[in-house]
Formats: C-alpha cells, sequence, structure tokens
C-alpha cells in the first residue's frame, strides 16, 4: 500500500499549496464552515463565476451535517406544523437531488405510518395529510401514498404492535448518507475553482474602516497562521454561528436555539423491521424515526434544547432511553435495552431564535440570513434537504452587495449540474458493468456498495487496485468497505486524520466501534496520516 502515497495529489504538499493560495489571492467570497450549507454556498457561488474560498476549523461535515436522521424527506411532521411552504420546497428539493443531482446517494425509502388507537393523528386526519403531501411535491414521489388496513400493515411489519392498531399509511421519502452529500459537494466546488481546505480554524476578522475584508486563521495540523483577505464573508458555521457573530461583535445578540438531536444505532434484527417505521413518543407524541441501515437501525431523533458547547453534543443516558422507550413500545418483541446500542450519536439543529417560548418541536426550520455593521453575513436556520436552495438564496444575497461584473453570474446554475459521482443516471448500470468485467475479486455485494457510495467514481476507487491488489481487502471483516476507500479518501477526498475516514468517509466507526479502534492504528500506520483528534 505504500507505492500508492507516492502519489496522493491531496497529500501534505498539496494542501501546503491550497494555503499559499489563500495568503496570496484576494477572494470574492470566504466561506467559514464546511458543513452541508457551507459547501453548498461555496459551490453556488463558484458556479457563479465568483472566486471563493471554504474553510472547516474540523473535517468536512464533522458537525451536525454528519450526525443527521440521513434522510432528504419533504418533512411530513412540518405539515402538522403548517410550514407548507418549507414542505413543498423540500419536496421539490428532494426530487432533484434523487432524479439529477445525486442519483448515488439518495435512494428512495418507504415509509410505514401506523395509527393506533386514540393517537393524536386518526385515520381520516392522516389520509388527508398523505393527499396535500403528495399534492405539495407535485405528485413527483417516488410512488403515490397507499393508505393500509391494519392486516395490511402487519402484513408489511408483523414485528410491529398490534394491540390497538387501526391502520397505516404506506409512503415514500428518501435516504442519504449525510457526510458523503458534503463532501461531494465540497468537492464539486473544488471543481468550480473554489478553494477548499479542512482543519482551518477562524481566530479572528481582518477589518479596514470598520468593515470585513477578511480573517485570520490558524491551520490546526502544523499550527500556520494566515490572513485570508475578501470581499464579502459568510459565516456558514451551523450551531457555532453566535460565537462567530461574537468574534465580529461581542454585543451581538444570539439568533440561534440550539436543539439536540439524538440518535441511536442499534441491530436491525433486533428491532425486526423492513421498512422505515414513524414512530410517536409514548412519553411526549413526538414523532420520530426507525430508519432501516443495512444490518442496522437508525432510531431517532430527540428534539431538545441545548445551551452547551457545541463541541460537546452527545448523547446523554435520558436521550438513549427517550429513545429506545419508543422503539420498543412500538416493537415489543425488541426489548432493546442500553446494552444493544452499538453506537449513538447528537447533532445540533441551529434553528432561528424567536421570542416565543415554545417547544422546540414547534420551532420553524426555516432559515434566516443576517448581516452586521461590518458586514458579516450569517446563515441561521435551514436543513439538509433543502441546502442547495438555501444556499442559491445566500449567494443571491452576496451578489447583490458585490455588484455585477462581467464574469460574475446572477443566476444560479447548481439545480442543473450533479454532484461528482452523481453524473450517472444509473447507479445499477455501473454495477452490472463492473461485475461482467471485474478482474479484481470484488464480490458483487463489494461492488454495489462501492457504487451507491461512490457513483461514477467508481472507476477511480476501483482502479487503485491495479497497484495494489492488497487493497481489495476489507478493512473490518464481514463488512463492504475496503482498503482501497481509505486510500482513496487519502489520495482524493482530503481526509487528513483516521477518524475522516472510519466515521465519515466511511462509517465503519458507526457500525464496528470496536473493529473500528482497532483498525485505525492498521490506517495511521499504512497511509501514515495522522491520529484522531
Amino acid at each position: 500500500m505504500t507505492g500508492i502515497l507516492q502519489r496522493l495529489p491531496l497529500s501534505s504538499g498539496d494542501r501546503q499549496g491550497r494555503l499559499d493560495r489563500l495568503k496570496r489571492e484576494e477572494f470574492d467570497l470566504l466561506v467559514i464552515g464546511g458543513g452541508i450549507n457551507g459547501a453548498g454556498i461555496a459551490r453556488d457561488a463558484a458556479m457563479r463565476g465568483l472566486r471563493v474560498a471554504l474553510v472547516e476549523k474540523g473535517d468536512f461535515a464533522s458537525g451536525t451535517s454528519s450526525k443527521s436522521s440521513k434522510l432528504i424527506h419533504g418533512g411530513i411532521r412540518y405539515l402538522q406544523m403548517g410550514d407548507l411552504r418549507l414542505v413543498h420546497t423540500a419536496c421539490r428539493e428532494r426530487d432533484l437531488l434523487r432524479r439529477r443531482l445525486a442519483p448515488h446517494l439518495v435512494q428512495p425509502l418507504a415509509f410505514l405510518f401506523p395509527v393506533y388507537r386514540g393517537d393524536p393523528v386518526g385515520l381520516l386526519a392522516l389520509t388527508a395529510a398523505m393527499w396535500l403531501y403528495d399534492t405539495l411535491a407535485i405528485f413527483r414521489n417516488i410512488r403515490r401514498h397507499r393508505m393500509l388496513t391494519r392486516r395490511c400493515a402487519l402484513a408489511l411489519e408483523p414485528n410491529l404492535r398490534a394491540e390497538g392498531l387501526r391502520g397505516a399509511a404506506l409512503y415514500y421519502d428518501c435516504f442519504t448518507d449525510d457526510a458523503r452529500l458534503t463532501l461531494e459537494t465540497v468537492l464539486a466546488a473544488e471543481e468550480e475553482g473554489a478553494t477548499t481546505i479542512n482543519y482551518l480554524e477562524l481566530q479572528d476578522f481582518l477589518k479596514e474602516g470598520g468593515r470585513l475584508v477578511g480573517a485570520h486563521l490558524r491551520d490546526r495540523l502544523g499550527g500556520l497562521e494566515l490572513e485570508v483577505r475578501a470581499h464579502r464573508v459568510v459565516n456558514a458555521t451551523g450551531p457555532w454561528a453566535d460565537r462567530v457573530r461574537r468574534l465580529d461583535d461581542p454585543a451581538a445578540k444570539p439568533c440561534l436555539r440550539l436543539t439536540k438531536g439524538a440518535h441511536v444505532v442499534v441491530a436491525r434484527e433486533r428491532v425486526g423491521h423492513t421498512q422505515a417505521v414513524v414512530l410517536h413518543s409514548p412519553r411526549d407524541r413526538r414523532i420520530l424515526f426507525a430508519i432501516p441501515w443495512g444490518a442496522h437501525s437508525i432510531i431517532g431523533t430527540t428534539d431538545t434544547d441545548f445551551t452547551g458547547e457545541p463541541d460537546e453534543a452527545v448523547p446523554d443516558g435520558a436521550d438513549v432511553q427517550y429513545l429506545l422507550e419508543a422503539a420498543n413500545w412500538f416493537f415489543p418483541a425488541a426489548k432493546l435495552s442500553p446494552a444493544d446500542v452499538v453506537s449513538s450519536y447528537a447533532g445540533l439543529r441551529p434553528l432561528v431564535a424567536s421570542d416565543n417560548e415554545e417547544n422546540p418541536s414547534a420551532v420553524s426550520r426555516e432559515e434566516e440570513i443576517f448581516e452586521s455593521l461590518s458586514g458579516l453575513i450569517t446563515l441561521a436556520g435551514g436543513k439538509l434537504t433543502t441546502y442547495r436552495w438555501v444556499a442559491e438564496e445566500v449567494v443571491r444575497f452576496v451578489t447583490r452587495q458585490l455588484g455585477t461584473t462581467s464574469r460574475v453570474r446572477r443566476s444560479s446554475a447548481s439545480a442543473g449540474k450533479p454532484l461528482p459521482g452523481g453524473w450517472a443516471s444509473d447507479p445499477a448500470r455501473i454495477a452490472r458493468e463492473l461485475v461482467s468485467g471485474n478482474g479484481y475479486g470484488l464480490s458483487r455485494e463489494q461492488i454495489n456498495h462501492l457504487v451507491w457510495r461512490y457513483g461514477s467514481r467508481t472507476q477511480e476507487v476501483v482502479g487503485l487496485l491495479r497497484d495494489d491488489g492488497d487493497l481489495k481487502q476489507m478493512l473490518v471483516p464481514g463488512m463492504p468497505d475496503i482498503w482501497a476507500e481509505a486510500a482513496f479518501a487519502v489520495q482524493s477526498e482530503m481526509a487528513i486524520r483516521s477518524e475522516d475516514i472510519l466515521f465519515r468517509r466511511t462509517h465503519v466507526a458507526l457500525k464496528e466501534p470496536l473493529e473500528s479502534s482497532q483498525v485505525a492504528e492498521k490506517i495511521r500506520e499504512k497511509l501514515n496520516i495522522l491520529d484522531g483528534e
């Protein structure tokens, strides 16, 4: 494997080149924050012809953007909030992502919404909601919903609680790899000319005459400090947005209300479901989900106010108990306990603060753009599904301030061009071609796994096997992830630390945490990369 390292284009030498560009060039736009929104803003701005720099203090998507429920959805729950505009926008963006931008990463998923005696939403109300959901999607859903009898619902999910069940709705949304969706958006920004770099932390802002003209940054890997000059600066740091705003103005009033969304990962056979299932917490009637994830299930999410440091947001015992309680009510045979939790994670929702002291789940998920007196542009709110549209709105705001030039386009082209792995409209076709022409000894399962992760870039990953056949070995026995993916992450996906590979370029650490700690040492040794944080 060591021979590959000599050809890695995103090695430390290339990183130094990126740092040099940041120091040398003057940018139209500096984006602080490499989550899904920051990545989307950088991509949209670069596609319009702006000179763009994107910096992230950790790894790309290492915050909330890799800690979601991994759903691209219209938001059936938002119908209860009366947020029809958000549902319509989300349905449109969901359709765009699965059909054009990222068909390899955004895949249809069936959801069963059971109704029990005494539920706050009865069968008639749910039927009306489902028709409204289809209508707001302009009937571009994967399939139209179906209302099911009690018997049909139990035929689909035999392990579902039968007592009190009156019927169910079967509808469709999508599942995604949130970290990879973010990463491919970053890579797409690179393709359009943006300079992107991770592990580069904001220290302070540069000001002239009271106006922002750039930022002081520090490389967290080597300690280098540098100044980046830019005509406009966007704060897209999500839960950290208020902290960044206070670097600009110590008296800035908070614009965020942070809520924690915790999830647990368990073995799917313990739950015993095949579809995604909509759950109501028996404690407070909040909607949450049991989502199939290969051999595992993701159960989530909570929605509770959070007042601590964003870097320290983790699930606590109460979160785990809340989630398992809901899963056990709907699937009585599961009898899940904390000992059954394979892994857990929590992300923070950067909701727009309001003066109303309402339930966190009732706070709008709509976005809002703030601008300080010095010119710092801050994005608050937003959700994974609508990131492209939100980015378009932010960049429109920026271009109005910058004015028009011959090289800057006023309209966005981000809806028309697929992400790097999304050029293939039929990932299944690529899998068939690789299976029929496979000379590397990969199993059909491994090839399907690679195609649905890398799309049209799969050949680049598989191509590494020509130089080192050992790269076809599994990172962890029994899982489809192979060593070529780790090498490719370093070569072409800006992975710096072992945790970047195990948590975000793959999901080994979430599905096999004990084994991942052992393979982390091998990754550091064989690929010559850094230890975790």
